[in-house]
């Protein structure tokens, strides 16, 4: 790649449309990919462009009426680039005005470069105060050139992840260059994000990588709802070949805790220093029953009934229904108006609680609440379903445990607003839930706490990290809030049309969408990105266990490591 050398001339475009660019005769189009970034050097500002499509061009109407043979090389070399050229076009996304306080090129004081010349040869990226990158406000003149983007330009865009001032993290590299892509992870916790894509197009490994680097940066503390048992332990990577990848736990044992709501499941799989997790009736209320009212099969006149019942009983509602006879329910509608039929049918339905094997009449510990000590002593929290994955399960257990630490979050915010003393401040919380449209859908996202968290953004410290494959069954207003967005291949229209939700100018980035490698490629764009950039995702390997992991216990026989583990059990109160 010859970054001094001009890909093309800006020929006609508009600030709403994209900038429309010929290629040089010695350019070839099939260099040019959906989703490359460019540089267009203008008079006085440099443009920061995605290529967002490509398009083959004729001088003539003769030339397709009357086409060269195939086999006449001499002609088609002599129509190339001009009577036959390449096209593409170019969606500016920043800007960054060169001031003219600074010296020019030689010894023009005017502000305009020579051909090939970076404007940011004059001082370091990201150092300069007078750098600044703006949003695109105009567009360049007539037959300003286009360059391949430099080292330079990557990092003045994206910063480097050893930057002192930002918690940046490199999340992968340009589809054409060996060059960082790094997101901001403060600003990427402080709001609720989201990581989509087809199925097998690799979600949970970005999902791992980004949970790596807020553990790795201490951007924030994660409780993740594990419904696979993918991220607390380790996990079956992807091919032809079985192999397995580390987990959270493997890569940093001191800083991340596994809870398990399925014992046995858990061991077999190798984890012997997960702890136990159980739910009893009395956590249950009637929200969370209307949640999961599809998968009980639970009517609407059922749930009006569970408010009699939760009037007289209170938090132990359940308990009480379940151990009713059809005399004591008959005596009971007769008493309080409630309809026999809905109440004897809610028991019914209810009565698949007992076959799930977490759940408890009573727990003999406050488990919710060890999950949350475990959050404010800065530790990450997975939470493993095993066999109990179904979606009965994955609803009610993250629903019920997700309201509880949301109000205490509430009660620890307010605390910090009134006192303003920075130790009462709350440590960030990541929530990680999969299948997320069953929590966000328009029918029952106003039940859920998960529509409540997205909606509230960063007010009570508390932020989503979301992973699903049909981003169109989340409520549009939900969508609108998601900060960053990291989408993998969808081929559904109505997906695509989801992800771009409350983004401006989307429609030229539903190509570059669209037209993602099913593997390792992802469109990044939001709150913690300048820009939407198009990278090959960071490989979830060896080299990077080294890189992130923590190396201090990596180095201990695993003996060691769960002696370690213990003992940090042990200061917890476990």
């Amino acid at each position: 790649m010859n970054l001094d050398r001009p890909l093309g001339s800006v020929i006609q475009g508009s600030l709403s449309e994209g900038l429309e660019v010929r290629l040089h005769p010695d350019v070839s189009v099939e260099d040019m990919r959906v989703g490359k970034f460019l540089v267009v050097r203008g008079v006085r500002s440099d443009f920061f462009c995605m290529l967002t499509d490509v398009s083959l061009g004729t001088s003539s109407n003769r030339i397709i009426a009357n086409p060269p043979s195939p086999d006449d090389d001499f002609l088609q070399a002599v129509l190339a680039g001009s009577g036959t050229y390449g096209t593409v076009n170019l969606t500016p996304m920043l800007m960054l005005t060169r001031e003219p306080a600074f010296p020019a090129f030689n010894g023009k004081l005017d502000g305009q470069l020579p051909p090939g010349a970076s404007s940011l040869g004059s001082f370091q990226a990201q150092t300069s105060t007078e750098m600044e990158m703006l949003p695109v406000k105009t567009i360049p003149s007539h037959f300003s050139q286009v360059y391949d983007a430099s080292e330079r330009d990557f990092r003045a865009v994206f910063g480097w992840e050893d930057d002192p001032r930002r918690c940046n993290f490199a999340i992968g590299q340009p589809l054409d260059m060996e060059v960082p892509v790094c997101i901001d992870l403060n600003r990427f916790v402080e709001r609720s994000n989201g990581v989509f894509g087809k199925s097998g197009t690799g979600k949970s490994f970005l999902t791992r990588l980004l949970l790596s680097g807020i553990i790795r940066k201490q951007a924030a503390v994660n409780l993740i709802f594990d419904m696979h048992s993918e991220y607390g332990w380790e996990a079956v990577s992807e091919g032809k070949n079985f192999s397995t990848v580390k987990g959270l736990r493997q890569l940093f044992p001191g800083q991340v805790q596994v809870y398990t709501l399925d014992p046995q499941s858990t061991k077999r799989r190798g984890v012997t220093d997960a702890q136990e997790l159980y739910l009893s009736y009395d956590q249950i209320e009637i929200e969370d029953i209307r949640l999961v009212g599809r998968e009980l099969n639970i009517s609407e006149a059922s749930l009006e009934n569970a408010n009699i019942l939760y009037g007289e009983f209170g938090k132990s509602w359940i308990i009480q229904l379940l151990g009713m006879t059809n005399e004591e329910i008959q005596m009971f509608c007769e008493e309080k108006k409630g309809h026999k039929g809905s109440i004897m049918a809610l028991q019914r339905k209810l009565l698949r609680l007992d076959n799930l094997k977490y759940m408890r009449t009573a727990c003999p510990q406050n488990y919710v609440s060890q999950i949350l000590q475990s959050l404010e002593a800065g530790k990450h929290v997975v939470i493993e379903f095993g066999s109990q994955s179904d979606m009965l399960s994955y609803m009610l257990v993250t629903n019920t445990i997700t309201r509880r630490i949301h109000q205490a979050y509430v009660r620890k915010a307010e605390q910090f607003l009134q006192s303003k003393n920075p130790s009462d401040r709350p440590r960030q919380l990541v929530i990680t839930i999969e299948e997320a449209h069953r929590f966000l859908d328009p029918g029952v996202v106003q039940s859920t706490i998960f529509g409540t968290i997205a909606r509230e953004m960063r007010k009570y410290f508390v932020t989503l990290l979301i992973v699903d494959q049909r981003p169109s069954g989340i409520d549009n207003e939900v969508m609108s809030q998601i900060g960053t967005r990291i989408t993998a291949l969808l081929n559904d229209e109505k997906d695509i049309d989801a992800i771009f939700t409350g983004v401006s100018g989307a429609g030229n980035l539903r190509t570059v969408l669209a037209k993602l490698d099913s593997k390792q490629q992802a469109l990044i764009l939001g709150h913690a990105v300048p820009m939407p950039v198009v990278v090959r995702t960071r490989p979830y390997d060896e080299t990077f266990y080294a890189e992130i992991g923590d190396t201090a216990w990596a180095e201990m026989p695993d003996a060691d490591v769960f002696a370690a583990a213990e003992a940090a059990k042990a200061d917890l109160g476990f």
